[in-house]
């Protein structure tokens, strides 16, 4: 399982210093080695998580170094996956990244034995579980093309075409891009947080007992919700949609980390 994770690390890290010389080279070659090698370490990961899956008897999310894992493989994947309907190749330089530093902290926490729960047999958890983290990785797609938006945005308004304005594709394909991540990751969210209640009643015997964490991914839904709203009725586009993709991240970002750990409830895995 170490060696493995190792491997993993090794791959996302090579991937990263792939598409980061495609970013200042802008050659072909350093973009195809970038997939290659997330494609690789993407494929080790899994390889990772499912002998963990068969050894422990259930998906391994009951720790927060389990939950991690399982996030990395859900960005490296969702990326490789959108790779092949947008051709956003610079995105790369935020996802590889974002994969080997979950996979580092991942290897720097200790591997901790706990005890099998019945509850964490269940095949709802496993639709939970996974339905949840793909819908996070794509809306931390969407996050970081805000933020490449926001970087190209400034870099034309410049008036002086520099390093990232002839790197960088332009707002309206970042734009559309951006779109499609948040419209996915909605998606899979809510289908993740209607299974997670159906999970909920057939433990707790009730689908919603105000949990810290369920209020967070409802105040997590909601904003979301209110982002496609006010893009389909009201046209937000641009700047704006940008922006509250990454504060929409962030409040994820809050929900799957700051609530576990700031905050009690009768959650005891580290997922949404």
């Amino acid at each position: 399982m170490e060696i493995g994770i190792l491997l993993t690390i090794v791959f996302y890290i090579a991937s990263t210093a792939a598409y980061t010389l495609f970013l200042v080279r802008q050659k072909q070659q350093f973009y195809r080695g970038g997939v290659m090698l997330l494609a690789v370490g993407f494929t080790v990961h899994l390889i990772v998580i499912a002998i963990g899956t068969i050894q422990a008897g259930h998906l391994p999310v009951n720790t927060l170094r389990d939950t991690l894992s399982f996030g990395a493989l859900a960005v490296a994947g969702v990326f490789l996956l959108f790779q092949y309907r947008y051709r956003l190749k610079v995105l790369g330089v935020f996802s590889a990244p974002l994969a080997a530093v979950t996979m580092i902290s991942v290897a720097l926490m200790p591997a901790t034995a706990v005890p099998v729960q019945p509850v964490l047999k269940s095949m709802w958890l496993v639709a939970h579980v996974a339905l949840i983290f793909i819908g996070e990785a794509s809306l931390a797609l969407a996050c970081g093309i805000g933020i490449l938006y926001l970087v190209q945005e400034q870099a034309i308004k410049s008036k002086k075409p520099g390093f990232f304005f002839r790197r960088l594709p332009s707002l309206d394909l970042l734009d559309s891009a951006g779109q499609t991540c948040i419209l996915a990751g909605f998606v899979m969210m809510t289908l993740g947080l209607a299974t997670g209640l159906i999970y909920a009643k057939s433990i707790w015997g009730r689908f919603w007992s105000w949990d810290p964490k369920e209020v967070w991914s409802g105040i997590t839904w909601l904003l979301y919700a209110v982002l496609i709203h006010e893009r389909l009725a009201l046209g937000w586009r641009g700047r704006r949609a940008a922006i509250m993709a990454i504060i929409g991240f962030a409040t994820v970002l809050f929900t799957f980390l700051g609530v576990n750990l700031l905050m009690s409830g009768h959650h005891g895995v580290f997922t949404q």
